[in-house]
């Protein structure tokens, strides 16, 4: 069974797309006809890609690596927050921070601001006063706001982009460029799909069509994740037979003498 059936997608609304009058001409090979002024995607071709997507995803979360979920206009934002937590996963949804990819050591100071706040917070901001507690809350809120979803990625950068409308963040697009980070991303029929390794042409604006992207993409960071334990238990790492190797070699305690435990 297909991940993304096309009955799911028409009855989501994923078909429709923007007024005739707005397409890129490079969307061409997703347009399946016009209507009443309006372009209508070839669902079979948004199926057919979104297996190739769900695979790259799966094989990308697989190897140890984030997949960092990106949409934040408002038809996006309750969606990419729900599908990646469920999932476990980074997310922008509020705006993305210029230099989130690209200037990664500022973005990491940050998240640790935010992380000691939240520490002061949990133990009622000792030694502080109400007016100095008044500031740090603030910047506490704006930290989460901004930074909340990206704190998984204090110590690394993603290993992809899913991203929910090309032309609204394009800055998230030019970073991961900038970095070579594939991007896996829904096309509307007014973006432009050559900026994208894996693109899955759909309505990027019904909310009802996001929330099935999201709901795939979630699946398939699942399924990597899944699949990375099994790997692991059924190919256990260097590091892990070494240990094994100690602790079978190691003598057992109660045949050392009692003061050498404490060495």
């Amino acid at each position: 069974m297909s991940v993304l059936p096309i009955k799911t997608l028409l009855e989501a609304g994923a078909h429709f797309g923007h007024e005739t009058k707005r397409w890129n001409p490079k969307m061409a090979p997703y347009i399946y006809a016009k209507r009443n002024g309006i372009h209508i995607i070839d669902l079979q071709k948004t199926s057919a890609l979104a297996e190739t997507a769900y695979e790259a995803i799966t094989e990308t979360v697989m190897k140890g690596n984030d997949l960092l979920f990106v949409g934040t206009k408002k038809q996006a934002r309750e969606s990419i927050i729900e599908y990646a937590t469920k999932c476990d996963s980074p997310y922008v949804a509020n705006r993305w921070l210029g230099g989130t990819l690209t200037n990664h050591e500022i973005v990491k100071k940050s998240i640790q601001k935010l992380l000691d706040l939240e520490y002061l917070e949990q133990n009622n901001f000792p030694g502080y006063s109400k007016s100095e507690i008044s500031k740090k809350r603030k910047v506490l809120e704006k930290l989460r706001k901004n930074l909340g979803g990206l704190v998984k990625l204090q110590h690394k950068l993603p290993g992809m982009l899913f991203i929910i409308d090309t032309v609204y963040e394009q800055n998230a697009i030019l970073e991961a460029k900038r970095m070579n980070i594939p991007i896996v991303a829904v096309v509307d029929t007014n973006s432009d799909p050559e900026l994208i390794d894996y693109p899955i042409p759909g309505n990027d604006d019904a909310i009802r069509a996001v929330s099935v992207f999201c709901d795939m993409v979630c699946r398939a960071v699942l399924a990597g994740k899944n699949q990375q334990k099994e790997e692991s238990v059924e190919h256990p790492s260097d590091e892990i037979i070494n240990q094994i190797d100690t602790d079978a070699t190691t003598e057992p305690l109660d045949d050392l003498d009692s003061t050498e435990r404490f060495i």
